[in-house]
């Protein structure tokens, strides 16, 4: 009875949100070319119209707050698993929503203009899920889902090492396999885990050490709860963005894992790490998308309102140019990004590289637009009663995870011409 509730729940949702779609998307005239709405079906535009609604009702009133006190919304990141959000990606037969890649960056963008530091830890948690759902064991999807997709667990992603970033196959964690008790011995350090500490269980990738295997030296992917003996975490760190959410190192010191909890097949852990990032990084440029969308709008509406010289500053030609690079910077990014969604979803064989180019792109240019929307708002754009630098801060963060941007351009460079 459990396996179609979110399903059926959004479906509800969207029935009584039909008749007036439109109503809170866009309000200001002349902003319909930015519409995020342009070119989704009626059910994509009735998911990003849930979403905003929540992220304008629920999300954005309190956002500042949470940013200053460095305060996770548990409350609210549960009411997200009451509309589906926490297993967009997930079969219905394990709770899941069961939508698609492009469904889930239309849902990110939305929720995203209220927080991106709060959608980005749903974002992880989704990737986590889909991973779990896509490579699990018949008794793994059917133990962890239900739970991941009602929040009752939250899950995090481990790859990243304090020696090892954009070259993530250098990882020194390892785990050595104990025939005895059928278990592997993790030892090494994560570094830079969202919702490290909060979380209940974590993926994580892992060197196999095992004698007379072919998986020997290769990575694996282990899923380890929150109170294993052996696991800790370090202190959170002090960011420049991304404050609401928890950052800490992951440590392991002979945390024993029974191969029951190894995910997928021994050794096949890093293709599997580069096909959640292939998702991820779509996910990450739609948090960057819902951010440079209510940055864009603010600053429209500040420069029609602000008189300098006894007329509007929208009325100067060089700040109409601006908001043109703008406008122009936040469609072609939802557009690069959408498709390489569609791409993502067809199972193309370019997807790797649209996810990437897209990543790249969309996270720049998006950085762009709160910046320059900071720079329209002058002096006020510095101030958080405008919630514009907080903006600033969340996207700067979306250039470097994921992959950074200059490793995007590697991945397509080297595509070219091989």
């Amino acid at each position: 009875c459990c396996a179609t509730y979110y399903r059926m729940l959004i479906r509800k949702l969207i029935i009584n949100h039909r008749n007036r779609r439109f109503s809170t998307i866009i309000t200001s005239e002349g902003l319909e070319i930015v519409n995020p709405l342009i070119g989704l079906t009626d059910d994509q535009i009735n998911y990003y119209q849930l979403a905003k609604t929540f992220a304008d009702k629920e999300i954005k009133p309190f956002a500042d707050k949470w940013n200053e006190d460095g305060e996770f919304p548990i409350k609210t990141y549960h009411k997200l698993a009451e509309l589906g959000f926490s297993g967009i990606l997930v079969k219905e037969d394990v709770g899941g929503s069961n939508l698609s890649r492009l469904d889930a960056t239309v849902i990110f963008e939305a929720l995203s203009t209220g927080c991106v530091g709060t959608t980005a830890m749903l974002t992880i948690h989704n990737m986590c899920a889909s991973m779990i759902d896509k490579f699990g064991s018949k008794e793994q999807r059917q133990f962890y889902l239900p739970k991941l997709c009602s929040l009752d667990l939250k899950a995090s992603y481990c790859l990243t090492e304090p020696g090892s970033g954009s070259d993530a196959a250098s990882m020194l964690t390892t785990a050595k396999y104990d025939k005895q008790s059928d278990s592997y011995i993790l030892n090494g350090t994560k570094a830079f885990i969202s919702g490290a500490g909060m979380s209940d269980i974590y993926l994580i990738m892992s060197r196999t050490i095992t004698d007379d295997n072919p998986a020997n030296n290769k990575i694996s992917c282990f899923i380890v709860h929150k109170n294993t003996d052996g696991l800790s975490f370090g202190k959170n760190e002090k960011k420049m963005g991304w404050k609401v959410q928890p950052t800490r190192q992951v440590i392991l010191e002979n945390v024993k894992v029974h191969s029951s909890n190894v995910l997928g097949e021994i050794g096949n852990g890093f293709r599997m790490a580069m096909t959640g990032l292939d998702g991820g990084r779509l996910n990450i440029g739609a948090c960057s998308l819902g951010a440079a969308q209510e940055c864009f709008e603010k600053a429209v509406n500040y420069t029609k309102e602000r008189v300098q010289f006894s007329k509007s500053i929208s009325s100067n030609q060089a700040v109409q140019f601006m908001l043109s690079d703008m406008a122009g910077k936040l469609v072609t990014s939802r557009l690069l990004l959408r498709n390489s969604a569609n791409l993502l979803d067809s199972g193309s064989s370019v997807a790797t590289q649209h996810c990437a180019l897209a990543k790249q792109l969309v996270t720049d240019n998006c950085f762009d637009i709160c910046n320059e929307a900071l720079q329209l708002h002058g002096g006020y754009g510095y101030l958080q009663d405008y919630q514009i630098e907080r903006f600033v801060r969340d996207v700067r963060v979306n250039q470097i995870l994921e992959g950074t941007n200059q490793i995007m351009r590697y991945i397509v460079g080297r595509s070219l011409v091989k």
